[in-house]
Parts: C-alpha cells; sequence; structure tokens
C-alpha cells in the first residue's frame, strides 16, 4: 500500500452487486490505479472470496475496505479501515476497531493496513444511515480534516457523499487544508466531466455505481482523472 500516494482513480467494487466477465475485464484493465472491494449491506465472506478469485487474474492491485469482520478474506492486497468521524455511535468510530484487534491482532500485518477518516455527507445514503450519522456543517467537515491530519495522523480523508454529487467547493476547501493527509472523494460521479472536476480537487476520486448503470461512461473516467490536478475545467 506503499505507492497510494500515487493513485488518482480507483473503481469500488461492491461484492453484493453482479457484474459480468466483460465489464470486470474492462474495469481491471482499464488503467485505474486500483480496486476496492466494499460496500454496506449484504457483505459476506463468500461474496468477497468469490469477487477476490475473479480478480486475481488481473495485474491491478485490490484492496478491501472492511465494513464487516466476518466477511475479511485473506489474499488482497491492502485492506482500508473506515473511522465515521462524523458517526454519532462510538462503535463506528472505535468498538470495531477494537474488536477486530483483540480478535485478529497476532495475524494482522500492519504494513498492508490502512486506516481512513470517513465523513460521510449524504443523509439518504444507506452509510450514513447504518453508522448513525448526523449530517455535519461545513465548518464540522473542515474540523474533521485537521483533526485527521493533525490530531489522528489518518492516512486518508474520505469525503463520501454515496450516491449523489457533492459540493466541489467544500471538496477544493478540504483539500487545501490538507498536505499530508490523502483526500479521497467518492459519491455521483457518472460523468467524464465530473470526473475532471472532482479529479482536479481531490487527490483520488473513487468511481462505484455508475460501474453497474452505464460501463463505457465509467471508463471513461479513468483518463479524466489522469489529467494534471491544477487542469481544471
Amino acid at each position: 500500500m506503499d505507492n497510494m500516494s500515487e493513485w488518482d482513480h480507483v473503481f469500488k467494487l461492491d461484492p453484493n452487486k453482479t457484474i459480468t466477465d466483460q465489464d470486470l475485464q474492462s474495469v481491471c484493465e482499464s488503467g485505474t490505479d486500483a480496486i476496492i472491494v466494499g460496500g454496506t449491506d449484504g457483505i459476506t465472506f463468500e461474496n468477497v472470496h468469490d469477487l477476490l478469485e475473479r480478480l486475481q487474474s488481473y495485474d491491478v492491485p485490490c484492496v478491501l475496505e472492511v465494513s464487516d469482520m466476518e466477511a475479511i478474506t485473506p489474499g488482497f492486497d491492502g485492506y482500508l479501515i473506515p473511522i465515521v468521524l462524523n458517526s454519532q455511535d462510538k462503535k463506528w468510530m472505535l468498538d470495531i476497531q477494537h474488536q477486530a484487534v483483540k480478535e485478529y491482532g497476532d495475524m494482522i500485518d500492519w504494513k498492508d493496513m490502512v486506516t481512513e477518516g470517513y465523513c460521510v455527507l449524504n443523509p439518504d445514503a444507506k452509510v450514513f444511515q447504518h453508522t448513525d450519522c448526523c449530517l455535519p456543517k461545513e465548518e464540522d467537515v473542515l474540523a474533521y480534516a485537521r483533526m485527521a491530519e493533525h490530531m489522528f495522523h489518518l492516512p486518508v480523508f474520505y469525503l463520501e457523499y454515496s450516491g449523489t454529487y457533492g459540493d466541489p467547493e467544500l471538496v477544493k476547501r478540504i483539500a487545501e487544508e490538507l498536505n499530508e493527509t490523502t483526500l479521497f472523494y467518492g459519491g455521483g460521479i457518472h460523468s467524464e466531466k465530473q470526473a475532471l472536476e472532482m479529479s482536479a480537487l481531490a487527490d483520488v476520486i473513487v468511481v462505484g455505481n455508475i460501474i453497474y448503470d452505464n460501463i463505457e461512461a465509467a471508463l471513461a473516467t479513468v483518463q479524466a482523472a489522469k489529467q494534471p490536478k491544477d487542469g481544471g475545467l
């Protein structure tokens, strides 16, 4: 996971959704920097393992975003550990992580694990409701970003709009605040134009749902994200 700072674009695949072999090949050979496997509901060891087996045919880094301890599967190139900063339940910030380390600490290869400070910004999203989030104001988001970098020294701060397109001005403000922590943006990217806009602001854009709705539009986001960061629109 040492090369995460070089990423611009990642595709996120949901093990609970169906993708054809042809579309999976297109995604893996698109030039994306990595594949994240993860989702909110219906995540099991079986469907994670099955997807990993299909992904292993391709030469692209594959990481698991751990949303359920029962679905932790060996064989990934790395593991992303979400810490939901705007959750109202300490469970999603500390308790689940504590339980995982308690059970699996002797087996964890720490160099393959990366923590993400999540800030979920779509109240209609499953992840917002599942993790009992509160909707933060702009100053709250800025404070979470500062906490992620300066207090907790988290490798990743993830602005998650999950299903809806976010506010570029807010993404820009957060990007200007972070120096050491990598800024991920995810949510509602359905076109090359949106990918270009958000990739000019965030370090890494995460593209997910559009894979299952319009594979050609999804593939077009890759090269958009590879444009120079100061290129803008």
